[in-house]
């Protein structure tokens, strides 16, 4: 059993049904992560180089067939950033930044071998974002990025040029203490294995089959 699966409870997360002010009983200080902006950019890069390293298994056999590959991590790598707030439009700024991707590629080597490597592009960034005033505590860019390569080619420097589309969010965040209204705590439901349940038609049946006992009766 979990939250989601037919756990009927009021203490647990889900849709809120009937007054939502039913049940709360206090304010409550909570550490997180607050996102004064964010955006998104969805774009295509075409003949990208990927030089491979720590290739598993090692020492394979040129040439190298493409399969595919795809980021090893959501968390956006970012670097050489530079924040500059606009006079002309306050609370904005105009954010640059070097977001490095990392990935990792699978291709069978000339013998067949499958395998895989890790490799690395970079994506320059020029966006507008709305950034807080000065405080003790200090925000920072951070970001998630999320890209494919499903088309590539192999190079004789061993390398593999690639087409990739890339989905990045970048966010102005600051490490704060939130007061907020809450309900109390969760009720965490007991887990539910996972079963087939290939047994259950035959534990179901009766021990003895039905019929006619000795008075003739069923």
């Amino acid at each position: 059993m979990s939250f989601f699966c037919n756990f009927q409870s009021d203490k647990c997360p889900g849709a809120i049904t009937g007054n939502p002010l039913n049940g709360m009983c206090e304010k409550v200080c909570i550490q997180a992560q607050k996102i004064f902006d964010a955006c998104i950019k969805q774009i295509q890069l075409e003949n990208l180089t990927l030089t491979l390293t720590d290739a598993t298994p090692a020492n394979p056999t040129y040439p190298l067939t493409f399969i595919s590959a795809r980021s090893a991590s959501s968390a956006a790598n970012i670097t050489q950033t530079n924040i500059e707030r606009l006079c002309d439009k306050p609370g904005c700024a105009r954010v640059q930044a070097t977001v490095n991707v990392p990935l990792e590629v699978i291709y069978t080597d000339a013998n067949g071998v499958e395998g895989t490597a890790t490799a690395q592009f970079t994506v320059s960034q020029d966006v507008l974002l709305y950034v807080p005033a000065p405080s003790i505590m200090p925000y920072r860019l951070t970001g998630e990025v999320s890209a494919v390569c499903a088309e590539g080619t192999f190079n004789d420097d061993g390398t593999f040029t690639v087409s990739a589309c890339v989905t990045l969010i970048l966010k102005i965040a600051i490490d704060v203490e939130l007061l907020i209204p809450s309900y109390g705590y969760c009720a965490i439901p007991p887990a539910q294995d996972y079963s087939q349940e290939v047994c259950a038609g035959f534990f179901e049946l009766p021990l003895y089959p039905q019929g006619r006992n000795c008075s003739g009766n069923k």
